[in-house]
């Protein structure tokens, strides 16, 4: 029987992929849903591949080495600025709220 560490390194993308897809919308590609089990055991997989694999600096995800990427405020609206090149995308009046 193979280790978690071994299945990490010899899995696909694209299974990485279908799994964090599973765990994002609670339900495999067939429309089955998850078990709590199952969702908790394939989050377990994607954060370890995630950690293991991927090179990742997105907010909220997992850097390669296991720790969580959180970015300042400055940060992230340096990179939505950037991403929509600087334009304003909506404006809103408290009374519209």
């Amino acid at each position: 029987m193979k280790d978690l560490n071994q299945l990490i390194d010899e899995m696909p993308l694209e299974v990485y992929e279908r799994m964090r897809s599973a765990v994002e919308l609670g339900k495999w590609e067939d429309g089955s849903v998850l078990t709590e089990a199952q969702r908790e055991n394939a989050m377990q997989v994607v954060m370890l591949y995630q950690a293991r694999m991927l090179d990742q600096d997105e907010h909220f995800t997992i850097a390669r080495g296991g720790s969580i990427n959180e970015l300042s405020k400055s940060e992230l609206k340096r990179r939505m600025a950037s991403d929509f090149g600087g334009e304003t995308i909506a404006t809103f009046s408290n009374d519209e709220i």
